[in-house]
């Protein structure tokens, strides 16, 4: 019985701690779910946006369907009226006249009408009529004469709009924005300097042996891809655009990416020890291919 009293004294703290726990750690919960309803508010903002924007676009078409339904049926309807008017002497030749007329079946306002009358040239019984352009050509030829007028005030005296170059720049700085920026992007060209110490050289040739001298041969002079101890590079010479074509490699070309076979550090090792092979000459070189390149003097020491 006093066992029994003793652990009821006992639990009796406990129970009466537990709802102040309970309501502490639901106002611990509460920061979180609120930043999660915070986050998902926008996004169900957003979509609720795009929703009435597509509704209200296609409403609107719709609408604009209907009209030019109506529009057609009531031309076809009221035709006959609509040719009497045309026809009355002060409508015809109007230019209000001459949009009627579209509307009855009459196109000169684009096609123009012909004159029949000759100019008087007559070679080899081809005779030359003196006729106008067509309208809508001489139209379309007004209208490039506008368009030229406001490109070149847009882009070449207010200077308004991007050129080629600006625009390619632009987009160039987008795409970057949706590349990754970390070690696995292709477009992000590392700062290694060259390994020079021994152990770093024989490590990087005794892989290069194995891995690449197939294709570039035991001494960098070239086989099926190019010579490694020219000044000419078809992608760069310096160390870093070396390490970045060992790892991402050149699919187009036939040239297979090392980063997930070699470490980052093995790739630097056969990336110097190509560093070393400049201007070795040695026997059976391949012709150069690619842009030539200042050489950049001696490799300086890794840190």
């Amino acid at each position: 019985m006093l066992t029994l009293l003793s652990i009821r004294r006992a639990l009796l703290p406990v129970a009466l701690l537990a709802p102040a726990l309970a309501a502490v750690a639901q106002d611990a919960a509460a920061p979180a779910a609120d930043a999660a309803a915070a986050a998902a508010a926008p996004a169900a903002d957003t979509g609720a946006q795009m929703f009435m924007f597509w509704f209200l676009l296609a409403t609107l078409a719709l609408v604009l369907l209907v009209f030019g339904l109506l529009f057609v049926l009531l031309v076809i309807k009221m035709k006959p009226q609509l040719r009497a008017l045309y026809e009355l002497p002060t409508v015809h030749d109007t230019w209000s006249g001459k949009v009627l007329g579209l509307l009855v079946g009459d196109a000169a306002l684009i096609t123009g009408k012909d004159k029949d009358e000759l100019m008087g040239h007559d070679y080899d019984g081809i005779t030359e009529f003196d006729n106008d352009l067509p309208p809508w050509w001489k139209y379309g030829f007004y209208f490039t004469i506008v368009f030229a007028i406001g490109y070149m005030v847009f882009y070449h005296v207010t200077y308004t709009g991007d050129l080629q170059l600006a625009e390619y720049e632009t987009e160039m700085q987008q795409a970057a924005l949706l590349v990754s920026a970390d070690d696995d992007d292709p477009n992000k060209l590392t700062t290694y300097t060259a390994l020079t110490a021994g152990p770093d050289l024989e490590a990087g040739k005794a892989l290069f042996i194995t891995n690449c001298a197939a294709c570039h041969g035991t001494e960098g002079e070239g086989k099926v891809g190019p010579n490694l101890t020219d000044d000419y590079w078809l992608h760069g010479g310096d160390v870093n655009h070396v390490y970045k074509t060992i790892k991402f490699g050149v699919t187009s070309k036939g040239m297979v990416a090392w980063k997930g076979k070699l470490s980052g550090k093995q790739i630097l090792q056969v990336a110097s020890y190509i560093e070393s092979l400049h201007g070795t000459n040695p026997p059976n070189a391949k012709e150069p291919q690619g842009e030539k390149e200042a050489p950049s003097g001696p490799p300086l020491a890794a840190k």
